[in-house]
């Protein structure tokens, strides 16, 4: 008994009237199901996923869609692709159209010669002391990386002894595999593509093009840098593949921790402490700064926690486009002991203060019940 052919749009699971997104959607899952690769051994997943290429090929193509919308199956049996014997599909060419790229499915690039490519950044991590990120700093680091190879400069052949042609590809780059329908492109393993193998690999480098040395390089950490900030390197990482530009180097930042100065952004920010005189009836103080002591006014009536500014004392902006201020944090300290002629003239001066010490504002007490009537 004959087999019948399930209807192409009851295969792909979309209406007589899908657009081209809609078939390649539907084809696109069914070929991520159903893909041997996947189910290796599984010949119902194979054949599902013959049957989904089968039916794509046909509704994708105007001409092919039209005789079977009109006349079925027996409308495209005689077409090229029509009943999809597996001599006239290239099944990569459907992929391609469907996953956006050549070869298969899982990421394999389509045949050919390799491509120039860029080779691979690197990361070179660096401490930083809190006064080096703030003023910048020129810095000699030693970076792990590939280099040619400075006796077959890169090429992986022993100087003067040449290449051959791919046995395995025939120079072409590629290799084509096929299984049954599936007709599938390849970069040539053997010579990665290049369509040649030397003929004497390098007894310096073994054949690889590369050494693993430790390049030295000189690094100029611009002012202003801050813990977790990077500075990228153009050029130095990797050498690129078949001739391509070389990688970057991207150094990242840490900044150590200052016993006095606490960042934030572009401002510094620290806590002097003073006396409730200095805090009373105001003084001229000095204070740290990352360049040495300044002088900074306490006005009169200085309350603990006030904040006080030097302008232009914090960090440089990155950009060389001016710099934070210094905050420094007011800490009035009260004595814990006090000699009796102290204790004497303190309460000489709490004879002469208002109880609550606040005469043009309410007390604490009467804001609080403000706050329940």
């Amino acid at each position: 008994m004959p087999v019948t052919k399930r209807d192409y749009y009851e295969v792909l699971g979309v209406d007589r009237g899908a657009g081209e997104q809609e078939l390649k959607s539907a084809y696109r899952k069914l070929a991520l199901q159903f893909h041997p690769d996947r189910n290796p051994g599984d010949h119902t997943a194979e054949d599902k996923f013959k049957e989904a290429a089968e039916a794509y090929s046909v509704l994708s193509d105007a001409q092919k869609r039209a005789a079977y919308d009109a006349y079925g199956h027996q409308g495209v049996s005689g077409m090229s692709g029509g009943g999809f014997d597996g001599s006239a599909v290239d099944l990569g060419d459907i992929l391609s159209q469907v996953f956006g790229f050549g070869g298969d499915i899982f990421g394999q690039q389509r045949g050919g010669r390799a491509r120039p490519a860029k080779g691979d950044d690197l990361r070179y991590d660096l401490t930083l002391s809190f006064e080096e990120a703030a003023f910048g700093k020129a810095v000699e680091i030693q970076v792990p990386k590939l280099e040619a190879c400075s006796r077959c400069s890169g090429k992986g052949a022993e100087p003067g002894s040449g290449s051959i042609t791919c046995p395995a590809c025939k120079g072409r780059g590629e290799q084509i595999f096929s299984q049954g329908f599936l007709s599938v492109r390849r970069t040539c393993s053997s010579c990665g593509g290049a369509g040649q193998i030397v003929k004497q690999v390098c007894r310096e480098c073994r054949g690889e093009g590369y050494k693993q040395v430790q390049k030295r390089l000189r690094v100029t950490v611009p002012a202003g840098i801050a813990d977790g900030n990077r500075l990228r390197v153009q050029g130095e990482g990797q050498p690129g593949a078949n001739g391509g530009p070389n990688g970057d180097l991207y150094i990242f930042f840490s900044v150590k921790e200052h016993p006095i100065f606490e960042r934030h952004n572009n401002d510094l920010h620290c806590t002097v402490p003073i006396t409730v005189a200095q805090a009373v009836l105001g003084d001229q103080i000095r204070v740290p700064t990352l360049e040495g002591p300044a002088e900074l006014t306490v006005p009169e009536a200085t309350q603990s926690g006030a904040e006080l500014r030097l302008k232009g004392r914090g960090v440089p902006e990155v950009q060389g486009r001016g710099r934070g201020d210094l905050v420094v944090h007011i800490d009035v300290r009260i004595p814990s002991k006090l000699t009796r002629e102290q204790r004497k003239l303190f309460e000489q001066l709490a004879d002469t203060l208002p109880a609550n010490n606040e005469p043009h504002e309410k007390g604490l007490f009467e804001k609080v019940k403000d706050l329940f009537t």
